[in-house]
């Protein structure tokens, strides 16, 4: 089963809908959004900052991130390296990261249709 590991801060800062307001809560609707897949992955979200302290939900395990939300992401990318992993950012510099590990990267729009 692949695992498909989620920036969060990246995804929903990609729409300027007004995140910025309540951080968690877009980290919430995120996280609602990827539990409403059935794609047969493993999820995880990791968050950080503000976001901290949302609960995963049945498909979707949240991972807050106790420093960078980007080492984080590149501690489970080597980590879930021999079951395949796609790393779901635009963020140029993790891609290289967690490619390092072997890891596909996609962009938001994976996981998040511009509005």
């Amino acid at each position: 089963m692949t695992v498909l590991i989620v920036d969060a801060a990246n995804v929903v800062g990609s729409v300027p809908d007004g995140w910025w307001r309540d951080r968690r809560g877009a980290a919430e609707r995120l996280r609602d959004r990827l539990a409403a897949r059935d794609a047969g992955e493993e999820i995880i979200l990791v968050v950080e900052g503000a976001a901290r302290g949302v609960e995963s939900v049945p498909g979707v395990r949240v991972d807050p991130a106790p420093g960078s939300g980007d080492d984080r992401i590149v501690e489970l990318a080597a980590a879930h390296a021999e079951r395949g992993v796609v790393v779901v950012t635009a963020d140029r510099e993790l891609r290289t990261r967690v490619r390092a590990h072997g890891a596909r990267c996609v962009g938001p729009r994976a996981v998040r249709p511009q509005d």
